[in-house]
């Protein structure tokens, strides 16, 4: 059951790593976030997985929608810094490899799709999207094979809104 969810949250790890925002080139000029507030908002569109329980599904959707809402301040500096590709090719969390077939990320759009293993679980990940200084809308698909038989299909949209500057910072 474990390894179910971790090879379902393979695509979620690399979504708020890499696509939650970025840069994109084109032979017109680089499109960035701009800094300051940013809302995610993340929604379990398809999750199938043959023999979960209906309990294990509903924990997952659960999950999904306490990352919605989670805001993110990104400074100048920190926004000068991204680079959608180095994040893409670190995989979920650092903590994996992605071997990418296709990797266009230009013009506002992205379109990405490839490989991914994490934890000894190998998934197919497909994101497709817009991203514009002040909103990101990416779907992930996630297809891989699960221990038990059988394929694995998740498939998520992200959204990201710019919200306007970075609320003041407190102290505990």
């Amino acid at each position: 059951m474990k390894k179910i969810l971790t090879v379902a949250a393979i695509g979620a790890l690399i979504a708020v790593a890499g696509c939650s925002g970025g840069k994109t080139e084109n032979a017109g000029g680089t499109v960035k976030r701009e800094a300051g507030n940013w809302k995610t908002d993340v929604k379990l569109v398809k999750f199938e997985v043959p023999g979960l329980p209906a309990e294990a599904k509903d924990a997952m959707s659960k999950q999904f929608a306490a990352a919605s809402g989670m805001d993110q301040c990104f400074t100048q500096e920190q926004v000068d810094k991204e680079d959608i590709a180095a994040e893409l090719a670190k995989g979920p969390n650092g903590g994996g490899e992605c071997t990418w077939s296709k990797k266009e990320v230009a013009g506002g759009k992205i379109d990405v799709a490839g490989t991914c293993t994490a934890n000894g679980q190998t998934v197919d990940m497909a994101m497709a999207g817009t991203m514009e200084a002040k909103k990101t809308d990416v779907t992930i698909t996630t297809k891989g094979k699960v221990p038990t038989g059988g394929d694995m299909e998740m498939v998520m949209q992200m959204t990201s809104t710019h919200t306007g500057p970075c609320k003041a910072a407190t102290t505990t």
